[in-house]
């Protein structure tokens, strides 16, 4: 493992630095593309990895910040919008939208601005683990200010039946 914002994607580290973060970035020779590979690798809970997830509603990418150990619900995230329909975006979408590919999605530093929600539940740790743009690196922070520099609405929008729970989740953070 290495620690520097050289470590970070270069779209993330411009971001970084323009926002005026000083955060370390770990790279680890391992991929952590899911949250539980993650935590493994950075040796924490998997409810403190944040997914960073794109969805499409009604045709529009919105991200959503979402814990490791939860999964989201679409529906919620749909009465949230007012949408009539939400999907997952595929890897095209993803990449257009953040300039990152799956498994490495940061909360912010995006290609373009996207409407973000980030599940309330994020809330519970004093620290949270994110990707650093690629499915190598991470950086950690507290929510707070990752949902505030992420321009994120707070929202409950996690599946009902994984709340509460540290259950691993097998769906990817992107």
């Amino acid at each position: 493992m290495t620690t520097s914002h050289a470590d970070a994607h270069p779209q993330f580290a411009a971001a970084l630095q323009e926002l005026g973060l000083d955060v370390e970035v770990r790279r680890f020779p391992d991929e952590t593309r899911t949250a539980q590979q993650a935590a493994e690798a950075i040796g924490c809970a998997v409810s403190e990895i944040v997914k960073s997830l794109i969805f499409a509603a009604d045709g529009v990418p919105v991200l959503v910040l979402m814990d490791g150990a939860s999964r989201v619900d679409v529906e919620r995230v749909r009465q949230e919008l007012g949408a009539g329909a939400v999907t997952r975006a595929d890897a095209r979408i993803v990449r257009e939208t953040t300039g990152y590919a799956i498994g490495g999605v940061p909360p912010f530093g995006h290609r373009s601005r996207t409407r973000v929600l980030a599940d309330r539940g994020l809330l519970d740790h004093a620290v949270v683990w994110a990707a650093a743009g690629t499915p190598h690196s991470v950086f950690a922070l507290d929510p707070k200010t990752l949902i505030a520099h992420a321009g994120g609405t707070l929202v409950d929008v996690r599946e009902r039946s994984a709340e509460g729970s540290d259950a691993p989740s097998a769906e990817r953070s992107a």
